[in-house]
């Protein structure tokens, strides 16, 4: 793996659902070790290109790398076609996404969900499994919620263990769609906090969120998309000021 490679890139990437292009021709590269936040007005395809990213959602053209070798996607004579369903889970597992709705499994506690996956999908033995669920509930200031259940506890605390979960997999890049939109305005700063400490310690993340306050005070990098399209790019100094396009003036006139 080459350092210079983006953390992941997207190369003429195409999507359209009954006949309406989500993503037109996109190219967007995503640097290893930033935060990048995707912004935009719904429906312009900023959390289809999350779900193609972590390969939920096949692109109708295009292709996807990760540190510059093909993530998800085989050659096909001068095109580029998804792997089957079978090749795919190894290309998952560089991938982390936090949804919207957490999507913890009930009937299992903090830690189970964290470590079902290392077990089932890695092979790791589960005491170390469980030892790295500790270590990842800590991490995210949940140790002492262990062996609680997702309905004992708070949806702030949830979103953490999702988080958690994500992590146990070691991914290259994390992906988080919307994540405090589901939550309570009180619970909101606890995972922006754990957010903005992944981001001091380096982790990849490629963030969808209408949280423009947490755009400024995270983000490395604001991509603004529409109709499918980045219509203008930079850092939040950029992105807020005076000199970026009409169209996300228009748009953080009418957020903020």
């Amino acid at each position: 793996m080459e350092a210079a490679h983006p953390v992941i890139s997207l190369a003429g990437a195409k999507k359209a659902y009954a006949g309406k292009e989500v993503l037109k021709d996109l190219t967007l590269d995503f640097q290893r070790g930033q935060v990048t936040v995707i912004l935009g007005p719904s429906g312009g395809g900023k959390t289809t290109v999350l779900r193609a990213i972590s390969l939920l959602t096949p692109l109708d053209d295009g292709h996807i790398t990760m540190n510059g070798a093909l993530h998800g996607y085989e050659r096909a004579g001068q095109a580029y076609r998804c792997l089957p369903e079978r090749k795919l889970a190894r290309h998952r597992r560089g991938v982390g996404l936090v949804f919207q709705q957490f999507n913890l499994f009930p009937h299992l506690t903090a830690l189970q969900n964290v470590t079902l996956a290392p077990v089932r999908v890695a092979g790791m033995p589960a005491g170390q499994a469980e030892r790295l669920g500790r270590e990842l509930l800590d991490r995210v200031g949940l140790a002492d919620k262990a062996g609680s259940h997702p309905a004992q506890l708070s949806g702030g605390q949830q979103q953490r263990v999702a988080i958690a979960r994500a992590l146990a997999l070691q991914p290259d890049v994390l992906l988080f769609d919307e994540p405090t939109s589901a939550l309570d305005p009180e619970r909101v700063s606890e995972v922006l906090d754990v957010i903005a400490e992944l981001a001091a310690g380096g982790m990849s993340m490629i963030v969808v969120s209408h949280d423009v306050g947490f755009a400024r005070k995270v983000a490395d990098d604001i991509v603004f998309m529409d109709a499918g399209t980045v219509i203008d790019r930079g850092a939040p100094q950029y992105l807020f000021g005076t000199g970026a396009h009409p169209r996300v003036r228009d748009f953080l006139g009418k957020v903020l």
